[in-house]
């Protein structure tokens, strides 16, 4: 119990120190990736401003009837992101993986944000 302990105390140390760089080190907004047991959720983030700009999430309608949360779910998710955030006139963020590795689902959301329009 106290390894599980110090392993989720880890991870929320990386997600802070990787957010507080990238909060520090550009005035681009923040693409932000998270993962839950159930969904994939992303938004776009103007920390200058302290508001949301653009969110999508694998919980809404358009996803129903389809997994939520695997790696086709996360490519989808990058596509209506990127599609969203045209919309918007949106288009060089910075992703924020919250301390998680690039790979499998953060990859391919990625890709398919990159391929929807985004740059970062």
């Amino acid at each position: 119990m106290i390894n599980k302990l110090k392993k989720i105390a880890a991870k929320r140390r990386r997600a802070e120190r990787s957010r507080f760089k990238l909060r520090q080190s550009s005035s681009r907004p923040r693409l932000v990736f998270n993962k839950s047991n159930r969904y994939l959720s992303c938004q776009i983030v103007d920390d200058a401003q302290g508001t949301t700009l653009v969110a999508a999430s694998t919980l809404e309608a358009t996803f129903a009837g389809k997994s939520r949360k695997d790696v086709e779910a996360a490519k989808a998710l990058g596509k209506a992101i990127g599609e969203r955030a045209a919309s918007k006139g949106l288009k060089i963020v910075m992703l924020d993986r919250s301390g998680m590795i690039y790979h499998g689902r953060i990859a391919a959301f990625a890709d398919a944000a990159r391929t929807a329009g985004l740059e970062f």
